[in-house]
């Protein structure tokens, strides 16, 4: 996206019902410019309608809660919900809202133990953040966006802060390789479309048979690097983005 099409899909997505007048004067653009885009970018042509009265509306809104992000995940509610839920109850949810969005469920390769393995590492992080108030912090598992041809967003779990969104990736193993980073960080710019300029993106490689592991490891390619952690060690991403022990 260039940096029209993404300050277009973040008027919308902040509203409650936005008109395209309303949109040229909000980014100081001529009427034209934003109609092209309004017409033409699979963005908002994808994740985005207008209704009757020609208010433009985002099926993600880009405020707490993310109203609408449920509709493209297996599971999704606040953390308290989520930790107040039985693990079976939760699988089952969990499940349901796969075959909901069109997740394959084919377990023949663990599938169903990579769901648990996630949903217990995140119930040890929230256990290691007893201190913390995450009760209304939004948690999303299997992200799946799929619209025409143009938008794929995937994640495994998304955890909702005031500030900061992390994509979190899980891998049931204990070595770290190049291209589990490299999928880690390969939705991580469209999520940052997704949830708006209010919102830093941190994806992380969580690899659930490690133990001890907490570094950043560079990403092919480019100079960025990526946290990758053991699951022991998830509470140290948290804490060093939202600074719980200072």
């Amino acid at each position: 996206m260039d940096i029209i099409e993404r300050d277009i899909f973040a008027a919308i997505c902040g509203s409650d019902g936005i008109k395209a007048s309303k949109i040229a004067r909000k980014l100081n653009q001529d009427r034209s410019v934003i109609n092209h885009y309004l017409y033409a970018s699979p963005y908002m042509h994808e994740l985005c309608y207008q209704d009757k009265s020609y208010n433009w509306h985002g099926y993600i809104r880009q405020m707490r809660p993310h109203r609408g992000l449920e509709d493209f995940c297996g599971y999704y509610s606040t953390v308290r919900e989520f930790l107040d839920l039985g693990e079976e109850e939760w699988f089952e949810s969990l499940k349901d809202g796969c075959a909901r969005i069109g997740r394959n469920l084919n377990d023949t390769r663990g599938l169903f133990h990579s769901f648990r393995d996630a949903a217990q590492t995140m119930r040890r992080l929230f256990d290691d953040l007893e201190t913390v108030e995450y009760g209304d912090w939004e948690i999303a598992f299997e992200l799946r966006i799929r619209k025409a041809r143009y938008i794929r967003i995937y994640a495994d779990v998304l955890v909702i802060t005031e500030k900061y969104v992390f994509s979190l990736e899980f891998k049931m193993n204990d070595k770290i390789e190049e291209k589990e980073v490299s999928q880690a960080a390969k939705y991580s710019a469209y999520q940052e479309v997704l949830f708006g300029p209010e919102y830093d993106v941190i994806p992380v490689l969580v690899l659930t048979r490690a133990a001890d592991l907490y570094r950043y490891v560079p990403l092919a390619g480019t100079t960025a690097e990526l946290p990758v952690c053991s699951g022991d060690m998830l509470f140290n991403i948290f804490d060093e983005y939202m600074g719980f022990l200072d």
